[in-house]
C-alpha cells in the first residue's frame, strides 16, 4: 500500500527539484577533499538556516548535524538518523559540462554532491511534514568518507549518535550500474571491511649476472604474494567472502641490476571480524618466515580501515516493502554482496541501519561511467528518486 502522504511528497519533490539541482551543481563545481570540506559545510549550514532547522557544525572538523523536531517532540526523545557524505576525490574531471569542477585535480567522482543535495531536499520536505513525524530526524552531513580513519568513526567518537540518541539510520549511495529511477537494497552482509597492506622489502643488491651474491627483494616479494594467496585459500572458510589483491610492485633495478629494496601495496577485505584479525596475524607470521628463509627483511604494515557493513534484516525488510509499495516492484532490486568498503559501516556496528543504492545512469545519453572515473556523472532525475526514498525512510 502506498504511503498516505506519497502524492503530497511527490508534489513537493517536483516543486523543489530545480533548486536541489542547483545545489548539486554548485557542490559539483566546488569540490573539497576529505576533512577539508569547509565551504561545503558552510553551504549546508546556509541551507539549514533558510529552513529554520537548528544545527551544530564543526563536528569532526567539517561535519554538520541538524535536527528536525517532531511536532509532539519530547526532550531526549530517540531519533532517526539520515546521513550524507561531503567529500570529493583527487581526480581531474574530464566532463565538458557547465558545472564542471573549478578546483583543479578535485572532483565529486563518487556522488557525494548528490548525496548532500538529496539530504537537503529530504530535510526540506520532512521539515514541512513534521506533524507526521513519530520521531525527530537527525540530519548527519559527514566529512571524510573517502579517507581513513573515516569521518563516521570520528563523528561517532564526538557523540553524533547521542543527544538525542539515534536508534536507526539510513544512508544512500549513487549506483551507475542501475538506470535512474531504480533502487537497490540488500539485507544482511553487504559491504566488506577494508585494510591497506604496505610492504617494504630489504635485500642485498648487485649485478644481475651474480645472483649468488645478492638477496633479491623481488623474489622475496613474489614469494610473499604467492604464498599469502595460497595461505588464505587454505585457511579462510568458504562461506566467508574475502579478497586479497596487490596493485603495486615497485623495484628500481634494471636488466642487469638487482635492487636492494622493493615495495608492494595491496588490500585485504572480508566480512568477518574474527577472521580479519586471524589473517592479519598470519600475514605477519608469513613475512617473518620469508625474511628468515631469504636472510632479508620484510616490513609489513597493515593499516586497518573500515569494518564490514551489515544491513539490519528487519529494518531492510520494512524499507524494501515500503519501496516496493511506493516505487513499484519493477524499480526495486536485490543487490549482490560488494567487496568495496564504505565508512557507513561504522554506524552499522552500533545501531540498526539500511544502506541502499539509487540508480543514476542514462545509457541513451551516455551517462554510464563508474564512480571514481574522471567522466562520472548522473542523470539528474535520480535526485528525485533519492529524495523520495530518504523522505520515506524518515517517515518509517
Amino acid at each position: 500500500m502506498k504511503h498516505k502522504l506519497n502524492s503530497i511528497i511527490l508534489k513537493k519533490i517536483e516543486a523543489i527539484y530545480p533548486r536541489i539541482i542547483s545545489y548539486r551543481e554548485h557542490l559539483h563545481k566546488h569540490p573539497e577533499l576529505s576533512f577539508q570540506e569547509i565551504k561545503t559545510m558552510e553551504f549546508v549550514a546556509d541551507k539549514l538556516d533558510k529552513l529554520n532547522i537548528p544545527y551544530q557544525k564543526g563536528i569532526a572538523g567539517t561535519g554538520i548535524v541538524g535536527l528536525i523536531k517532531a511536532s509532539h517532540h519530547k526532550e531526549n526523545q530517540s531519533c532517526i538518523g539520515l546521513r550524507a557524505d561531503l567529500d570529493a576525490l583527487p581526480i581531474h574531471e574530464e566532463n565538458d559540462v557547465e558545472y564542471k569542477s573549478l578546483n583543479d585535480g578535485i572532483m565529486h567522482g563518487c556522488g557525494h554532491d548528490v548525496h548532500t543535495s538529496v539530504l537537503l531536499g529530504a530535510a526540506e520536505i520532512l521539515n514541512e511534514l513534521k506533524e507526521e513525524l513519530t520521531q525527530p530526524i537527525k540530519l548527519i552531513f559527514q566529512p571524510g568518507e573517502e579517507t581513513n580513519p573515516g569521518g563516521a568513526s570520528l563523528m561517532i567518537n564526538e557523540g553524533v549518535l547521542e543527544n538525542p540518541k539515534v536508534v536507526r539510520m539510513y544512508g544512500l549511495h549513487v549506483f551507475p550500474d542501475f538506470e535512474a529511477g531504480q533502487l537497490g537494497v540488500r539485507s544482511g552482509l553487504y559491504m566488506a571491511s577494508s585494510d591497506e597492506i604496505h610492504i617494504s622489502i630489504h635485500g642485498i643488491g648487485g649485478h644481475g649476472a651474480l645472483p649468488e651474491k645478492c638477496i633479491n627483494p623481488l623474489m622475496m616479494g613474489v614469494t610473499f604474494i604467492n604464498e599469502s594467496t595460497e595461505l588464505l585459500n587454505s585457511i579462510v572458510p568458504k562461506e566467508i567472502p574475502y579478497v586479497l589483491s596487490f596493485g603495486r610492485f615497485e623495484a628500481l633495478g634494471s636488466t642487469n641490476i638487482v635492487p636492494s629494496t622493493c615495495e608492494i601495496k595491496g588490500t585485504f577485505r572480508t566480512m568477518n571480524e574474527e577472521w580479519r584479525a586471524i589473517v592479519h596475524n598470519k600475514l605477519h607470521e608469513l613475512a617473518e618466515k620469508i625474511s628468515a628463509d631469504y636472510n632479508g627483511t620484510i616490513s609489513l604494515l597493515i593499516s586497518k580501515g573500515y569494518p564490514f557493513l551489515k544491513n539490519d534484516e528487519h529494518l531492510t525488510s520494512l524499507l524494501k516493502n515500503c519501496f516496493n509499495d511506493n516505487f513499484g516492484n519493477d524499480f526495486v532490486h536485490e543487490l549482490p554482496i560488494r567487496m568495496t568498503a564504505e565508512d557507513f559501516a561504522f554506524y552499522s556496528q552500533i545501531i540498526p541501519v539500511v544502506f541502499f543504492r539509487i540508480g543514476v545512469a542514462n545509457n541513451e545519453k551516455g551517462i554510464n561511467y563508474g564512480v571514481h572515473h574522471p567522466r562520472f556523472d548522473i542523470d539528474t532525475t535520480s535526485i528525485k528518486t533519492g529524495i523520495h526514498a530518504m523522505v520515506l525512510a524518515g517517515l518509517q
